[in-house]
Formats: C-alpha cells, sequence, structure tokens
C-alpha cells in the first residue's frame, strides 16, 4: 500500500510516474550495507512510504547492488515499481567489457536483468558519454532494446548539453526513441554545471531529472563541520576534494539557522530545496539504515518558499 503523502511526477513528457524521492543504491547497497536483511527491511520502508522508484547500475558494487537489491524489490508487485540500472563503466578486463558499443550494451543489459531478476527495465541510463562509439550505434541499439522489450525507456547520466543534443539530433533524423530522462549531481554545493548547461537543455526536450547525491555525500547534513573522521568523503577521496573545503564547511554551518527557522534538519532542507527545482522529476536518495532513510524523507514536510529558495541560493552562490 502505498503512501498517500508521497507526491508522483511524470518523466519529463512521458506518462510515466516516479515517485518524487527515490532510492539508489550507489556505495550503499552490497557495498558498505551487505547484510541482506538490512537492505530488506530498509526498501520496505522506502516502498511503504511511497518510493516507487528504485535507481541501480551495473557498476554499483560491481553487480551486487543490482543481486541484492533485487532480491528484496522480489517482496513488492513488478507492475508496482520502476527499475532502473546503467551501462558504461568496465565490468572485467576483457576490452569490450565497457562503453556504449552495441556488443557491450545488449550482452550488459542482458546480465543486469538476469542479476536483478526482471524481465524488463523501466529505465536504462548511459552512465556517462562514450567518446570512442558513435552516438549512432548508442542510439540504434537503445532503440532495438525498446523494441525487443528489455527496456521501456532510455536516458543518458552526466552527459552535457552539446552531447545530449547530438543524441536528440540522430534519433530524429533517423526516427530513433529519445533518450526521456538525463540523470545529473545537483546539491546546493553541485549547481553551476547543472543550472548553466544540462537543465536548460533538458527543459527544451521535455526530459525528466532523476539527480543524484542530494546531500553532496553527507557534506550538507552538518557531519562535516568538525573534521573528516569517517562517512563517504572519508572513504572517497574524489569527493572530499569536491566538496571538503573551508568555504562550504561555513556555508553549511551557516545553513543551520536556516534550518533551525523552519524546524526541519539541514538534510531535510537540502533534499527539499532540490525537490523543488525545475524540471526535477526525483530525487535519488541514499541510505545505509531504516533511521537514515526516515531521516531523509521527513523532507517531504519541508515546504520551500520563494524566499527560502532565494535564500538558500545567495547562500550557496556559485557566482561568488
Amino acid at each position: 500500500m502505498f503512501n498517500p503523502n508521497m507526491p508522483y511526477r511524470s518523466l519529463g513528457r512521458c506518462g510515466l510516474k516516479l515517485s518524487s524521492f527515490s532510492l539508489g543504491g550507489w556505495t550503499t547497497f552490497g557495498g558498505t550495507v551487505k547484510d541482506f536483511t538490512s537492505i530488506r527491511s530498509i526498501l520496505r520502508l522506502a516502498y511503504e512510504a511511497g518510493i516507487n522508484f528504485f535507481d541501480i547500475a551495473d557498476i554499483y558494487a560491481k553487480g551486487e547492488s543490482e543481486r541484492m537489491m533485487g532480491a528484496a524489490l522480489k517482496d513488492f508487485p513488478r507492475h508496482e515499481l520502476v527499475i532502473s540500472s546503467k551501462v558504461f563503466w568496465p565490468m572485467s578486463d576483457d576490452i569490450n567489457d565497457k562503453g556504449l558499443s552495441r556488443k557491450h550494451v545488449l550482452e550488459s543489459v542482458n546480465k543486469s536483468l538476469q542479476r536483478i531478476g526482471t524481465d524488463y527495465l523501466d529505465i536504462y541510463y548511459c552512465h556517462r558519454y562514450d567518446p570512442e562509439t558513435p552516438v549512432e550505434e548508442t542510439v540504434r541499439i537503445m532503440d532495438d532494446l525498446i523494441h525487443h522489450g528489455k527496456i521501456l525507456y532510455w536516458g543518458t547520466s552526466e552527459w552535457t548539453a552539446e552531447q545530449i543534443q547530438e543524441a536528440m539530433d540522430v534519433c530524429d533524423e533517423g526516427g530513433y526513441y529519445r533518450p526521456q530522462v538525463e540523470q545529473p549531481q545537483y546539491s546546493l554545493l553541485a549547481r553551476e554545471k547543472f543550472e548553466t548547461n544540462v537543465q536548460p537543455k533538458a527543459l527544451e526536450h521535455g526530459m525528466g531529472l532523476t539527480t543524484w547525491s542530494p546531500l553532496a555525500s553527507g557534506m550538507l547534513t552538518g557531519k562535516y563541520d568538525d573534521g573528516v573522521n569517517e562517512g563517504r568523503l572519508s572513504r572517497i577521496e574524489w569527493l572530499k576534494d569536491t566538496f571538503y573545503t573551508d568555504k562550504n564547511v561555513q556555508r553549511v554551518r551557516d545553513m543551520k539557522k536556516i534550518a533551525d527557522d523552519m524546524e526541519c534538519t539541514r538534510g531535510q532542507l537540502a533534499i527539499a530545496w532540490l525537490a523543488a527545482q525545475s524540471g526535477i522529476t526525483s530525487v535519488i536518495l541514499g541510505a545505509t539504515s531504516i533511521e537514515q532513510l526516515q531521516e531523509n524523507l521527513g523532507a517531504m514536510k519541508v515546504n520551500i518558499t520563494t524566499e527560502v529558495d532565494l535564500e538558500l541560493k545567495k547562500l550557496f552562490d556559485y557566482q561568488l
């Protein structure tokens, strides 16, 4: 039984409806969270809260995220779920086990379907742009997968506006199914690339937007106010280099007053702000425990007014 408090949004101009908050498996399920009972409990809470969109990728824990989330998702009716996976990153040392070639995409989708335990994916993402494969080759195999019923929609992840436009042009010229969704990184601490490049192009073409890392790997929760001693930033160096700066630490501290005035946590405020931005279909949440997911879902109760939106954008202005 879905929670009636969960808002659902169309995937761009598609008829498909996604929960405005979703659950992803990056670095968590099959990675930092290996206990199946815990994973099952987290996914059960997500489902009961009204989440219908579950985002995975073959590269997450080298297939383990697909296996474990797929096994847990069998608890729920398949027709009520929107399940996605992705293809691009190398899954082995084999020379063809990477990229967006026709061979790799076809073999990868079959392996993902087997690991997840489903006959089809609702959304299949090209996890990055592949400069070594002609876009037409990638577009045509995605179109074929839709015709064969292995996927229902295809999308891009971390593509630029120019790369998205290239794919759209090929689709229009050849009469192929267009990409219907882009999955970018977006948060108060990662705004410029999205807002100046990707968002306008997605809106132009009516693409849905499913965003990842809404909390900047925990930075926006305030957990790193006093330094990086635990959490994702302590494990992944490039994330630490990206987000952990003196300026960002101070801005996140200053954010606490806004959150306190709204009677919510900084994390809930950051997630609610993201969900309120133009064109966003679903904000992908991560969780390693039931308590963390409950905390993040508290964002559903946070109302972002025009004044709060402007205040947060000023505090986290990338043009400063």
